[in-house]
């Protein structure tokens, strides 16, 4: 393994064991849960949108470490974003994942770190997830988002 790969896997482990934004919000203005019933992932994110801006948001639950990191890095990458800047991160991010092209990744900043999920196709839906659970309450969808 190389050093870039050890980096990338201590990234992962890191937000898995020490989530970022990891809770729930007393206040929120919409709210998301998803599940992914192969693995047993189980996210919700709850938030605050101000003037189509993502302001505060949090995670809750539980599963593997790809799906807890990428909901951590995710939070960290998309608080303060307008709702269009979300969704065009939530394109970059799916994307990387399971299409074949190259694209620029830096707008994804920490969370290209994920992109070695790809070699791995069983645990592309335990990363995209909570990215799915995002869209979902920020479009107010109040059914759970399923990765089945």
């Amino acid at each position: 393994m190389n050093e870039l790969d050890e980096l990338y896997q201590q990234i992962i482990i890191d937000h898995s064991r020490t989530p970022k934004n990891f809770g729930n919000l007393e206040s929120k203005t919409n709210t998301a849960c998803g599940n992914n019933p192969l693995c047993g992932d189980s996210i919700s994110i709850d938030m605050i949108i101000k003037q189509e801006n993502l302001s505060d948001l949090k995670f809750n639950g539980h599963g593997c470490a790809v799906c807890i990191s990428s909901a951590s890095l995710m939070t960290q990458l998309v608080k303060e974003k307008s709702c269009q800047e979300v969704k065009e991160l939530f394109e970059l991010f799916h994307n990387m994942l399971t299409k074949d092209e190259d694209s620029d990744l830096t707008k994804l900043q920490k969370t290209a770190v994920l992109k070695g999920v790809k070699e791995f196709p069983i645990r592309i839906k335990c990363a995209t997830l909570p990215w799915h659970t995002l869209m979902a309450a920020i479009n107010n969808n109040i059914e759970s988002v399923t990765t089945e």
